[in-house]
C-alpha cells in the first residue's frame, strides 16, 4: 500500500508514515461507519457522554506527547501546541456535557385552527454518517470540533485529516478507542484532497460534510456534495481597530500575539490592523519592539514564539507577497527575513486595500498597520473585504462598539480584543466568503442532527 510520509516541519526529518486511502478504502471506511450507526445512535446519551469524558481525561494525561506531535508535524510553537491540547480537553468536555442536553421543544399546535386538539413536539435525531475534512493548522482541536459533536449527537464519522498533519488525528482515534468508542464508529482515512477527499465528499452515504479550509475547495465541495448538509469554515483576512481610548498596555501585546501566533496560520489571525493616527507613533514603535523580541526557530524549544510555515510552498508564497507589497509601495518596517520555512514576523505600513497582503488571506506571519483618522472610515475599511469571519475593536466608547456590532458583517465581533479570540463553546463561523454554518460544540451538534416533528391526535 502506498504511504504518505510525515515530515518534521522544522528539521525536515521524516517522523512517520500513514497509508494513502484509495477510493475503495474510502468506501470501506464509510460502509463500516454506516454499519456502526444503528447501535451507536441507540446508545444512551449518558453512555456516549462517558466515552467523550474519558477521551478528554486521556487527552489531558497525554498532553506532552500530543503537543510534541503537533509541534513537529505542524511546526507549531510548543507553548501554542500545549494550548491547543488544553483547548481540546475543553472541547471534548463540552461535548460530553452537551450530549446529555440534546433536546427538542413542544410546538403549540392550537396556534392554528386546524391544529386544535393535537399535541406537537420535535426531537433532534442523529443524521447518520458524517464526513469531516480538517486542516493542518489545528490538527487536534479542529479535529475535535468535528469528531466530538458528531459522536455526541449519535452520528458515526469518517475523518480525513490534512495530509501534512495526520499523526495527531491518528493519536486521537487511538484515545477514543481506549475510551471505549465501539469499532467502526470512527474511521480515519488519509490522502490528498483530489483523491481521498473527493471520494469521501462524492460518496452517497454520508449525510453531512463538515470542512475547514480554503474558499476554492469549499466551492468545489458544494458542487460535489449533492443533497448533503454542508458546514464550511473558509477563512478570513481579519481586521481589528484600535481607538485612542484603548488600553494600549493590553492591546499592543495582544495584537502582536494575534498577528504571529502559529506563524499567522490561523483563520482568525490578525492581518489588518487599523490604528488611530493620534496614537500611531507610540503604538507602532512599541508594536515593532515587541515583534522583534519574538523568538523564531525550533517549535520544540519551550521559549519559541514563531515556528516554520507548513511547507516550502507556503513560505514561497509569503515571501513573494511581502516583496510584491514593497514593490507596490508598502514600507517594510520589520521582518521579511526568510530561512527555509521560517519567515520572521513582518510588519508593513503604507499598504493599500487592493494589495494581496490586504485583500486576500495571507496565512503567514505578516500584518499591515493602517493609520486612520475617523472611526467610521475604519469600520468601512474593515468591512471592505469579501470575508466575514471575525473582527475586533478596541474602544471604551460603548456607542462606537455598538456601531461596529451593527455595521460589520462578520460572524463574531470581539470588543476590546482582536479577531483571534475564540472559546470552544461559542458559535463560530463566518458570513459571505468565510463560510456556511456554525461550529462550537452545541451549535455543531444542532447542524449534525435532523429535526423530527411529531404530531399526536389523541
Amino acid at each position: 500500500m502506498p504511504v504518505l510520509p510525515v515530515i518534521d516541519k522544522f528539521s525536515g526529518e521524516r517522523i512517520g508514515d500513514v497509508p494513502i486511502a484509495s477510493e475503495q478504502d474510502v468506501d470501506a471506511a464509510v460502509r463500516d461507519a454506516e454499519r456502526a450507526f444503528s447501535a451507536w445512535s441507540e446508545t444512551p446519551a449518558h453512555a456516549r457522554a462517558l466515552v467523550l469524558r474519558r477521551a478528554a481525561e486521556m487527552i489531558d494525561a497525554r498532553r506532552d506527547a500530543l503537543a510534541t506531535t503537533i509541534a513537529r508535524e505542524a511546526g507549531k510553537a510548543w507553548k501554542h501546541a500545549m494550548g491547543e491540547v488544553a483547548r481540546s480537553v475543553e472541547t471534548f468536555t463540552f461535548a460530553a456535557e452537551e450530549t446529555k442536553r440534546i433536546h427538542g421543544e413542544t410546538v403549540p399546535m392550537d396556534a392554528s385552527a386546524s391544529g386544535e386538539g393535537r399535541i406537537g413536539f420535535y426531537l433532534r435525531m442523529p443524521m447518520g454518517v458524517v464526513a469531516a475534512i480538517t486542516p493542518f493548522n489545528f490538527p487536534l482541536n479542529l479535529v475535535a470540533h468535528k469528531v466530538a459533536p458528531a459522536l455526541g449527537a449519535g452520528n458515526t464519522l469518517v475523518l480525513k485529516p490534512a495530509e501534512e498533519t495526520p499523526l495527531t488525528a491518528v493519536g486521537l482515534a487511538e484515545i477514543l478507542a481506549d475510551a471505549g468508542l465501539p469499532d467502526g464508529v470512527l474511521r480515519v482515512v488519509h490522502g490528498d484532497g483530489p483523491t481521498t477527499g473527493e471520494a469521501l465528499v462524492r460518496h452517497p452515504v454520508p449525510a453531512k460534510i463538515s470542512f475547514t479550509g480554503s474558499p476554492p475547495v469549499g466551492r468545489l465541495i458544494t458542487s460535489l456534495a449533492g443533497l448533503k448538509r454542508v458546514t464550511l469554515e473558509l477563512g478570513n483576512n481579519s481586521g481589528t481597530i484600535v481607538e485612542p481610548d484603548a488600553d494600549l498596555d493590553a492591546a499592543i501585546p495582544r495584537t502582536v500575539m494575534s498577528a504571529f501566533a502559529n506563524a499567522g496560520q490561523i483563520c482568525i489571525s490578525l492581518q489588518r490592523l487599523y490604528v488611530h493616527e493620534a496614537i500611531a507613533e507610540p503604538f507602532l514603535r512599541e508594536f515593532v519592539r515587541q515583534t522583534e523580541a519574538l523568538k523564531v526557530g525550533n517549535p520544540l524549544d519551550r521559549d519559541c514564539d514563531v515556528g516554520p510555515l507548513i511547507s516550502d510552498e507556503a513560505a514561497d508564497r509569503a515571501e513573494r507577497w511581502i516583496h510584491e507589497a514593497v514593490a507596490e509601495g508598502a514600507r517594510l518596517v520589520t521582518g521579511g527575513r526568510r530561512e527555509g520555512r521560517l519567515i520572521w514576523p513582518t510588519v508593513l505600513t503604507d499598504t493599500r486595500p487592493e494589495m494581496r497582503v490586504m485583500c486576500q488571506e495571507a496565512f503567514a506571519p505578516l500584518v499591515s498597520i493602517v493609520f486612520y483618522r475617523d472611526f467610521d472610515d475604519a469600520l468601512r475599511l474593515v468591512g471592505d473585504s469579501p470575508y466575514g469571519l471575525q473582527a475586533g475593536v478596541y474602544t471604551r466608547d460603548l456607542r462606537k462598539a455598538l456601531s461596529a456590532v451593527r455595521r460589520l458583517d462578520v460572524g463574531g465581533l470581539m470588543v476590546n480584543d482582536t479577531s483571534i479570540f475564540r472559546v470552544d463553546h461559542m458559535p463560530y463561523g463566518g458570513n459571505r466568503m468565510s463560510g456556511i454554518g456554525r461550529e462550537g460544540v452545541r451549535f455543531a451538534m444542532e447542524e449534525m442532527t435532523n429535526i423530527r416533528m411529531v404530531v399526536i391526535k389523541p
